[in-house]
């Protein structure tokens, strides 16, 4: 093996270590070194690939980038159709979205050209999107319960298969939604 494979092999070690305990732990939960010891590796060479810890995260999150694009520009012919495509979403990127739960509610304060802001952005579009552009306070209410639903199940079933997960939460967002459409 080349040095070039090697460190490419060792790269992929690590950011599969730090996906497993940031879902498992969160991102403040997990330290350089936690992410060393599950490789075998120095908390040191850990840092000689991703220093500081945000490029670790900066890497996990963005092949989620392309998904969250996607689900934002996409033709949706209803709320109903936006509803499933985000339910499919969530659940095929739940544990980058664990990764990020954390940063969700600090988005608000995030300064300008910060990801904190990215995140808002995201955040408050996929909100208009399952409100509608004037919700009344009711559908307001609904459309926070359905979000909450969504992010409290991606916190609390990355040990479950995939398939059940989003079987189960497109059944349950598809109830919420079409109870108040």
């Amino acid at each position: 093996m080349t040095t070039l494979e090697h460190g490419h092999d060792t790269r992929s070690r690590i950011l599969a270590a730090a996906r497993q305990l940031f879902a498992e732990r969160g991102y403040a939960g997990t330290s350089l070194a936690d992410i060393a010891s599950a490789v075998g590796l120095t908390k040191t060479a850990v840092a000689y690939h991703f220093h500081p810890k945000d490029r670790l995260a900066t890497e996990l999150i963005a092949p989620a980038a392309e998904d969250v694009v996607a689900l934002l520009e996409g033709e949706h012919d209803d709320g109903r159709a936006f509803v499933e495509a985000l339910v499919t979403f969530v659940v095929r990127n739940r544990m980058i979205i664990r990764l990020i739960m954390e940063d969700i509610d600090a988005a608000d304060e995030a300064p300008p050209g910060s990801v904190g802001e990215t995140i808002r952005a995201i955040r408050d579009e996929i909100y208009r999107r399952v409100a509608g552009p004037d919700p009344d306070p009711v559908r307001r209410v609904r459309a926070c319960a359905l979000l909450g639903s969504l992010h409290f199940s991606v916190l609390k079933t990355i040990d479950l298969p995939q398939e059940v997960v989003r079987e189960t939460l497109l059944a349950t967002a598809l109830t919420l939604h079409d109870s108040w459409s």
